[in-house]
């Protein structure tokens, strides 16, 4: 007895002091992680910019404390930080080019695609140069490699060059599999947002829809690929119906997509030619991170704050503060809005959007905050990847609004999706239901049994309620009667130069236009922009780090792929508002 008490107590102290140790290696990496922060980054001469392109991109960089200390890799990239980075390595001196590495890089849509683009092109006007290489291109890189001055490839690579295609999942059957139906009550022809629910393939409607803005994506990525590499739109379209990705990688020198192929190591010698540094001399590399970090010119002028809306719409009781994907809570904007109202520093603001829309209540509620935020200062909307449904329903109070050619936006049309799962829980579990209530409408919403008649007809007043509220927003909003609204809305989805044409965007362009703008709007000369909201001090990010499922997310995510964002849907739809105002959930454009 004496022994196993012995034991016992060498495990408990050898698990104290296994502890104290890892807290005290926490403590020192945490305070190494924040004197690295602090550090002011020196540029040296001659330097070049590494874009690696790996991993998922969205609206905004989302530093991960939890992950850095770990020693793991950044889970997104932002837009904002890789064009921020561009833009200083163009007016620094000391950076003479860029160079591309082009690997699993994962864009949240093409317009987001088409504005990065835009600023390494606008980097190669300056007079510098670009360079790119990978192992293997997909779509989405090549897109954005095409722009270099030169773009090499593995002698065993391949670019997968194969055009647009959308291939919508429907889910009807398996949830009847389960006992389950969704009971729908829609306004508008082209809001197929409840297809995936309700039938097994694409509506007439949803199907020209799309087929429109795919075709309007690719003939701008064709457009400008062939323009970059000298290739005209009917050669790129040729080599995309040839599946070129299972060619002699021999071949793309003589299509003219890649300049010549190289090994890795071969790279460094092409770089330090345009360098002009000798063979045994270093490249001076930076990353997006460092230089996006350098210190901004020194702010003059009147203050413009560019606001940041991405992910779906949500009330504030719908948040889920556990979720990974980033949302747009209609409490907290609204409250951030009004302080940028009472700011009188802030002459203007441009509300960057990206999203498909969510809650209709939500969108309502952002939509009144714009208004008064309008009556004190200019509001320019700088449409994303999408500001389309309650996307569209936040952007049309502004002033004026920008969107990128390939933004998909309009939607104008909401829905309300109710789930009835009586059969899973009479039929299938065997649950028995009896009632008893003192008015007709008392049982309203039970789970025992689907709406009946009468209670579908109120529903869809109510729904129908909503959209012509939604219609009547947008036609305060763009100064057009509701007859011409309801010709472009039904829910259908326009690409953003589509949109210019009906008058539900006023210029196309993207965050830098849409900032001058708002200078014009604010009759400012000299101007600086802030962004807002601010980015999170280290201890929250580690607080919320620590608290949050972020890792079994991610593994659910690699194990799961293109099924991660249904399964999600099915998972939380509980905890959705009933009446939406968004698109399909889940377009699975490839």
């Amino acid at each position: 007895m004496k022994e196993f008490f012995k034991y016992v107590l060498a495990t408990i102290t050898g698990i104290i002091l296994f502890t104290v140790i890892m807290g005290i290696f926490m403590v020192i990496g945490l305070v190494g992680m924040i004197a690295s922060a602090e550090q002011k980054t020196e540029v040296r001469s001659n330097s070049v910019l590494v874009m690696n392109l790996t991993g998922q991109m969205e609206e905004r960089s989302n530093s991960n404390v939890m992950t850095e200390f770990m020693g793991g890799e950044e889970a997104a990239m932002g837009l904002d930080q890789m064009l921020t980075a561009i833009d200083k390595a163009k007016k620094n001196n000391d950076i003479k080019g860029i160079y591309i590495e082009a690997g699993a890089f994962a864009p949240d849509s093409y317009a987001s695609m088409q504005a990065l683009r835009a600023a390494l092109a606008d980097f190669r006007k300056s007079g510098k140069w670009i360079v790119a290489y990978a192992d293997t291109y997909t779509q989405a890189t090549y897109y954005l490699s095409s722009v270099a001055n030169k773009v090499y490839l593995n002698p065993q690579g391949m670019i997968d060059w194969h055009g647009i295609a959308a291939q919508p999942i429907f889910v009807k059957d398996l949830l009847s599999k389960f006992g389950v139906k969704i009971q729908v009550a829609k306004v508008g022809s082209y809001k197929s947002a409840t297809e995936m629910f309700t039938g097994d393939k694409m509506s007439d409607e949803d199907r020209e829809q799309t087929q429109a803005y795919i075709n309007g994506i690719w003939e701008d990525v064709t457009k400008e690929v062939g323009a970059s590499r000298n290739l005209t739109v009917d050669q790129l379209n040729a080599y995309a119906d040839s599946l070129i990705a299972f060619a002699d990688p021999n071949q793309y020198v003589s299509m003219k997509l890649v300049d010549k192929l190289l090994y890795t190591d071969q790279i460094k010698t092409e770089v330090k030619k345009l360098l002009e540094i000798d063979e045994d001399d270093d490249i001076n590399q930076m990353s997006i991170a460092e230089v996006a970090a350098l210190p901004d010119e020194k702010s003059e002028g009147e203050e413009i704050a560019v606001y940041y809306a991405y992910g779906s719409i949500v009330d504030g009781a719908a948040s889920n503060p556990m979720s990974q994907e980033h949302e747009i809570d209609a409490q907290v904007v609204c409250k951030d809005l009004e302080e940028l109202m009472n700011d009188d520093d802030v002459k203007a603001v441009v509300f960057r959007i990206n999203s498909g829309g969510g809650s209709a209540y939500a969108s309502e509620q952002i939509w009144h905050q714009i208004m008064e935020l309008k009556k004190k200062k200019p509001v320019v909307v700088s449409m994303g990847g999408m500001a389309a449904s309650g996307g569209y329903y936040i952007s049309a109070p502004a002033n004026w609004i920008v969107a990128e050619p390939t933004t998909l936006t309009g939607s104008i049309g909401i829905f309300g999706m109710f789930p009835d799962a009586s059969e899973l829980l009479t039929q299938k579990l065997g649950v028995k239901f009896d009632e008893v209530k003192t008015n007709a409408n008392s049982a309203f919403g039970t789970n025992a049994r689907p709406f009946n008649a009468e209670e579908m007809r109120i529903l869809e007043t109510y729904i129908d309620r909503g959209y012509k509220l939604f219609r009547q927003r947008v036609a305060e909003g763009r100064k057009m009667t509701t007859d011409q609204v309801e010709a472009i809305a039904q829910g259908h989805v326009w690409i953003g130069k589509d949109a210019l044409k009906i008058k539900l965007v006023d210029q196309l362009g993207d965050l830098n236009v849409a900032i001058a703008k708002a200078a014009q709007l604010a009759k400012l000369d000299d101007y600086y922009t802030e962004s807002y909201p601010a980015e999170e001090d280290w201890l929250t990010t580690l607080l919320k780090g620590a608290t949050s499922s972020n890792y079994l997310g991610d593994q659910m995510k690699l194990m799961m792929g293109e099924y991660y964002e249904p399964f999600i849907l099915l998972k939380d739809m509980s905890r959705q508002n009933a009446i939406q105002a968004r698109v399909p959930y889940y377009m699975n454009i490839r």
